[in-house]
């Protein structure tokens, strides 16, 4: 009878599931039933007439309502990113103001006081997520409006584009005649730009730079576009391949333009930096997006404390090595530590091999045997190492040392900026424990809370392992504390250049020379740190994230492991298997933190008051 009571209700509890729309598979069901009934009956033969109900149910699938909220969500917004491909256009921005402004009104809807603390704390990330990127669409809009007087002409491309998307048939004749209208219209553009010059009211050159991407961005669509009928419809192929390689080419003579003649750089030009400050209104929107209750004001106090203790732990390595108090000297003694060509993938096996062996070592976190067998490395491509001229890690690990391409001197900084001590203290960051260990486990362990993706999680974990190894000792040697504290300077200074550059205080060039004369980068490499760092790719944030999120999870860890609630391994481990979100919710989880539907961020994790006085590193 209790058997079949509890077959009844695991198919009641399937049923209730479909009904909510998560759908469990023919497969599955079939698994999950044989799995119950040998586990029931195996229980009746072993325990009759004492077969639990709430036991047997214990071994049922469960499935959190806001997973499913979650998963359609993200599929639905990558569907229509996928559809409005082309970015900063009309269309693109009203369906998505639509599309953001449903999901929020849906979610309220839901009844937040009578769901399990599981789903509160995703329902608080669904939300704050769509919010973020109300905001970001919000700045996107702002700058397609700055840009509109340099794109006079995107119209043309923008319906070109609409109408594939409506899959319309175009019209070969007009098509034709509206590239030449827009090859005229460029040219029209120019002299109204140069006239703007000589009168001295040309638009900032961060909007004009905003600019020469999206030129190249429509190039594309336009590409896209004409590829799609050319050669197939005779009668489209006529009329429109001559006006469509005219538009081309007078699109990509544009955007040589506006770099030299509005811009002011060569088109060969790889050094200059044109930054694109956001502004404080826009870094307060940020911290809030991603839950850090502090000012940029505040978050400059609190890197330039934690420099300063670099600075005296850079001091006591510098003596040990011989060089006082010439920590300059000490550092230029450890880059000079390098392999010779051709022997760098071996030392980064080597470096990585023994970062999986401390971890394991001293218990800190569980590494599966599979991840330590399927992690792999490349070579980055010369002109990636512009950007990026260190290593980079993930699903696999990007090796970045000279090739035969560059110049002699470019080859001498790319090995001094990758020697033996920096990259000991910097490996495991990219591999195990760090990023590829959390690539790993998230995608076995909430993978639909990839959506809630932050740098404060990704970065600042990984940075908060090289303080945990630092703590327990992995850089013995004074070179190699050289190379661990020029990283822990660099991430210091990077919420220091950053934060004072997107608040106007600081050009590129001041970023760049803090760099190389306050934490000793080589002047290329430095170089690629700013250009990484305000060219678009990455967010206003992210620089800062390593450091902020680090020590947010070092707070975490004293007030968990240090107080006795855990040990290394079952935080480490916890926090992996929670996957990415904004580290305040992360403590939210694992200390089972009342929510309420109204939360708001408020975690001090550095100290109420930054900008008075703040406790040395540890």
């Amino acid at each position: 009878m209790c058997v079949q009571n509890d077959m009844r209700g695991w198919r009641r509890g399937r049923n209730r599931f479909r009904r909510q729309g998560v759908r469990i598979g023919a497969g599955m069901a079939k698994g999950i039933a044989r799995g119950l009934a040998g586990a029931v009956t195996m229980a009746a033969m072993l325990l009759p007439g004492r077969v639990c109900p709430a036991a047997v149910r214990t071994a049922a699938v469960q499935e959190s309502q806001m997973r499913s909220v979650v998963e359609q969500y993200s599929a639905d917004e990558r569907g229509l990113m996928r559809s409005y491909d082309l970015a900063l256009t009309p269309a693109r921005m009203e369906r998505f103001e639509k599309f953001y402004a449903d999901q929020l009104a849906a979610l309220e809807k839901l009844n937040f006081d009578a769901m399990p603390e599981e789903d509160q704390v995703d329902y608080l990330l669904l939300r704050n997520r769509i919010q973020s990127q109300q905001h970001q669409l919000a700045i996107r809009k702002k700058q397609a409006e700055e840009m509109a007087p340099l794109l006079p002409f995107a119209k043309t491309i923008v319906d070109f584009d609409d109408d594939q998307r409506r899959m319309e048939k175009p019209n070969a004749e007009q098509a034709a005649g509206q590239l030449a209208a827009m090859v005229k219209e460029i040219a029209a553009t120019e002299k109204q730009l140069m006239a703007q010059k000589q009168a001295g009211t040309l638009v900032s050159k961060a909007v004009a730079n905003r600019a020469v991407r999206q030129v190249e961005n429509l190039r594309g669509a336009l590409k896209d576009w004409f590829d799609f009928s050319s050669g197939y419809d005779p009668e489209f192929t006529w009329w429109v391949d001559g006006p469509y390689k005219a538009a081309d080419q007078s699109l990509k003579n544009y955007s040589a333009f506006l770099k030299e003649k509005v811009i002011g750089i060569s088109a060969d030009d790889k050094t200059t930096i044109i930054g694109d400050p956001v502004g404080r209104d826009a870094l307060m929107a940020e911290l809030k997006d991603n839950m850090i209750p502090y000012t940029p004001e505040e978050l400059i106090a609190i890197a330039q404390t934690e420099m300063d203790w670099c600075m005296k732990q850079m001091l006591q390595a510098s003596n040990e090595m011989g060089y006082g108090n010439d920590w300059h000297k000490a550092l230029e003694k450890v880059k000079t530590m390098h392999v010779e060509p051709g022997e760098q993938p071996e030392e980064i096996r080597k470096l990585v091999t023994e970062g999986i062996d401390f971890v394991d070592k001293n218990d800190l976190v569980t590494v599966p045997p599979l991840a330590k067998e399927t992690w792999r490395m490349e070579m980055m491509t010369p002109q990636r190492q512009l950007v990026n001229p260190f290593f980079t890690g993930g699903s696999i690990i990007s090796i970045s040392f000279p090739t035969d391409t560059m110049t002699y001197d470019q080859r001498e900084m790319s090995m001094r900026g990758n020697n033996i001590p920096m990259s000991h203290a910097t490996a495991f960051h990219e591999m195990i424990p760090g990023h590829f260990l959390q690539w790993y486990m998230g995608q076995r362990y909430h993978p639909y809370r990839r959506a809630f993706d932050t740098p404060f999680w990704t970065e600042g974990n990984a940075f908060y392992w090289e303080m945990m190894f630092w703590n327990k000792g992995f850089d013995a040697t004074p070179e190699e504390k050289v190379g661990a504290l020029f990283w822990r300077m660099h991430r210091s200074a990077r919420v220091l250049f950053t934060m004072k550059f997107h608040l106007g205080q600081w050009t590129p060039q001041q970023c760049v020379d803090f760099l190389i004369q306050s934490v000793g980068h080589e002047p290329d490499n430095a170089t690629a740190e700013v250009r990484r760092s305000f060219d678009g790719s990455v967010g206003p944030l992210y620089q800062s994230a390593y450091l902020m999120g680090a020590l947010q999870f070092r707070e975490l860890h004293k007030e968990l492991v240090d107080s006795g609630k855990m040990t290394d391994r079952q935080f480490n481990d916890a926090v992996l298997r929670e996957n990415s979100m904004p580290v305040e919710m992360l403590r939210a989880v694992l200390t089972h933190q009342k929510l309420t539907r109204d939360f708001t961020t408020n975690w001090k994790f550095y100290g109420p008051n930054p900008l008075g006085a703040a406790g040395p590193s540890k």
